[in-house]
């Protein structure tokens, strides 16, 4: 199961790490993690494209964190809308991602 947990400071986004695999499929057909994975991507890139201090993005082996290193509005709505977009998968597939 993709485990996605959000941390928040103050009502404000802190930092969100995407832990796992959906197991959906087997690696590399799967579809639950591929959408996590763009919709992820979409945003870190879009925001790095605004801002290139706002966020950085961690990546290790089966864990990508994204932790905030500086609150802006541009910068929380595009979270805002990435979990969104993230909890439509998950209530898809609720058997291969959660969101805590």
């Amino acid at each position: 199961m993709l485990r996605i947990n959000v941390e928040k400071d103050n009502n404000k986004l802190k930092k969100i790490t995407f832990i796992g695999h959906a197991n959906y499929s087997k690696y590399g057909t799967d579809i639950v993690c591929a959408a996590a994975s763009a919709t992820m991507l979409t945003t870190v890139n879009a925001i790095l494209s605004i801002s290139n201090n706002s966020i950085k993005l961690i990546e290790e082996k089966d864990k990508q964190t994204i932790k905030v290193l500086k609150q802006d509005d541009i910068t929380e709505k595009l979270l805002i809308n990435m979990l969104e977009c993230l909890k439509s998968i998950e209530k898809q597939y609720p058997k291969n991602i959660k969101i805590k």
